[in-house]
């Protein structure tokens, strides 16, 4: 971005995705990547030219100074003259697999929490280079995108949390509807198809 971008309620003036059934939408409005996680990535792929500046990851936002450990769900914040609300964690897909040439890197992304997170927009504004997220409300501050991770990928049948999670304000229904079924069903989505990129297992 090299000069001032009008932020609207389904994203950026200019912005698209090749798939809007998965990816945009008013819940998904801005995908915010911490540049932090860069060189972890370098340490742990090695160079690939995709990660040789912010973008590799499809982010329209790369920041340092927050993580999914800091950042929590509801957290609302100015950019420029917008007004941004973390909507939820992003739950990463086989096309990072093709990206940076790595074919598990959707779930290296998924296992390891270096997942970035959307935010829906509150108040359209413009952005501009260089301009800083100012905190404005923290509305579920004990919900973090780390604890949301944690509870979709190393403990998915945690009754409690998936109680609580399934009643926090704001929450997209998909993510409502998600815990719920594994409250009703006791099992586990298969993450394969999103993971890598195959079909469904039959059910027998």
């Amino acid at each position: 971005m090299q000069a001032p971008v009008r932020l609207r309620r389904d994203g950026f003036s200019g912005d698209a995705q090749g798939d809007r059934k998965r990816h945009g939408g008013p819940d998904k409005a801005v995908h915010h990547y911490p540049f932090e996680h860069y060189a972890k990535w370098l340490r742990e792929i090695g160079t690939r030219d995709v990660l040789a500046a912010p973008g590799a990851f499809g982010e329209n936002l790369s920041t340092l100074g927050l993580t999914e450990e800091t950042v929590a769900i509801g957290d609302v914040f100015r950019l420029g003259s917008a007004v941004i609300e973390v909507s939820q964690g992003r739950q990463p897909c086989w096309k990072l697999n093709h990206r940076f040439g790595v074919a598990d890197m959707a779930r290296r992304v998924q296992t390891t929490g270096r997942t970035g997170w959307y935010y829906r927009v509150l108040e359209d504004g413009l952005v501009s280079p260089g301009d800083t997220l100012l905190l404005l409300d923290r509305r579920l501050p004990g919900w973090s995108l780390h604890r949301l991770w944690h509870l979709l990928y190393v403990a998915p049948l945690d009754r409690g949390e998936l109680t609580g999670m399934a009643a926090l304000p704001g929450l997209p229904e998909s993510w409502r509807r998600l815990a719920e079924h594994r409250l009703s069903t006791r099992t586990v989505e298969d993450w394969s198809p999103r993971l890598d990129g195959t079909p469904p297992a039959p059910i027998a």
